[in-house]
């Protein structure tokens, strides 16, 4: 897991020197893991997510999470996009994403309990996005 030092310093090199997120003026900006977990993908997300009008999960299932802290509190994610906790972001869930509609509603709950607010507003699923049924568990 990237060092909250680590994460300031990457933030530092894209270009500001106060170390604040720098203004994305881009029309897209992409974090994409190159491993398999534990690159802090999490975090940079979250910190771009400070000047983002949409953040996107594309792909993948409820096996991994985010732990995202604000202040002194954790906030777990697996299936959403871990920069819903910006309450000026519309988060997407892709179609590429597998959903398993009990662990999703138990994600939202848990990080409803910590302060997320106003989900309901801003949360849009992919219509595309593949749903995983209790009946049909995969190997």
């Amino acid at each position: 897991m990237e060092s909250e030092e680590n994460v300031k310093n990457l933030v530092h090199l894209n270009g500001n020197s106060n170390g604040s997120p720098p203004k994305n003026h881009s029309k897209a900006c992409v974090v994409l893991g190159a491993q398999w977990g534990d690159e802090g993908k999490g975090k940079v997300v979250d910190l771009l997510a400070m000047d983002a009008d949409i953040v996107c999960r594309c792909q993948g299932g409820n096996n991994a999470g985010h732990t995202v802290v604000v202040g002194n509190v954790e906030f777990d994610f697996h299936l959403l996009p871990s920069g819903i906790i910006n309450s000026n972001c519309v988060a997407v869930v892709g179609n590429g994403v597998v959903i398993h509609l009990s662990q999703l509603f138990d994600e939202i709950r848990k990080n409803e309990t910590k302060g997320l607010s106003n989900w309901k507003q801003r949360l849009f699923i992919s219509d595309r996005a593949h749903l995983g049924l209790p009946q049909l568990p995969v190997p």
